[in-house]
């Protein structure tokens, strides 16, 4: 799948996965999380992609996404709430996803 065919679930799917890998672990609860936003086929596929790439492939597909479908500041701040209850879904949110969660704000934003 490329990034320029997906939908905004899609591309919602691959930020949260993105961030719930922020400490290198993608615990069930993140994983739920994840599927309460989308389908559980949106999921797989999306995973299966992330799997395939590195960070920098993997910001530059976030930014244009965030670019296609021009992201507002409303629609901004309920992705960060989104990446907050992720980060919170295991019941920690440590320092490497507090670091994740501040630089996806900064260059997102």
């Amino acid at each position: 799948m490329k990034d320029s065919i997906w939908s905004k679930e899609e591309l919602i799917a691959y930020i949260l996965l993105f961030a719930a890998n922020s400490d290198f672990k993608e615990s069930n609860k993140e994983r739920n999380v994840i599927i309460s936003k989308v389908d559980m086929q949106t999921f797989s596929d999306i995973h299966e992609e992330f799997d395939k790439d590195n960070d920098y492939q993997s910001l530059q597909k976030i930014q244009e996404g965030l670019e296609r479908f021009d992201y507002s500041k409303s629609d901004l701040s309920e992705l960060f709430s989104d990446m907050k209850v992720l980060f919170y879904a295991d019941g920690e949110f440590d320092i490497l996803e507090r670091n994740m969660f501040e630089f996806l704000k900064k260059i997102l934003s």
